[in-house]
């Protein structure tokens, strides 16, 4: 998938959602000729029903970022062991369901808790990963500018 990134951001819009929302059945066709991305139909007409739910999250007043941060978690974990990485969180399953109620497809506790993964709201490092306590790190100081 990350070898696809470049190609994906081409064919969709630049990951737009305004861009994206816009589109119907003969984007979904012309994506499904693009050879330099994945081609499954469901998931493309998904990403299509996302972006449109995430321009009715808008349109009631909020935005995407501040959803999925709202579901930070507040207590302070634990550093994982080698043994014990979990695949979601409590807070990613509520995420996951907040999204699903707003219109999102192909969401679950384990997307949502790779999103939170990668935005910054979770270390998914083991403790023994060398980079572990740097992102804890960026975390807390991230997690100041947001909460200011």
């Amino acid at each position: 998938m990350l070898r696809k990134r470049q190609a994906l951001r081409r064919a969709l819009g630049g990951f737009e959602p305004e861009v994206v929302a816009g589109w119907g059945a003969n984007d979904v066709i012309r994506l499904l000729g693009d050879a330099a991305i994945i081609r499954n139909r469901p998931k493309l007409e998904a990403i299509i029903a996302n972006a449109r739910a995430t321009m009715a999250l808008r349109d009631l007043g909020t935005s995407l970022p501040d959803l999925v941060w709202s579901f930070r978690p507040r207590a302070a974990r634990v550093a994982m062991s080698q043994v014990e990485a979990p695949s979601s969180i409590p807070e990613s399953a509520a995420l996951a369901a907040r999204l699903k109620a707003a219109g999102w497809r192909f969401i679950g506790p384990i997307t949502a808790y790779a999103t939170m993964q990668a935005a910054g709201l979770v270390n998914g490092h083991l403790a023994g990963c060398p980079v572990h306590d740097e992102v804890s790190d960026e975390q807390a100081r991230a997690a100041l500018d947001r909460d200011a």
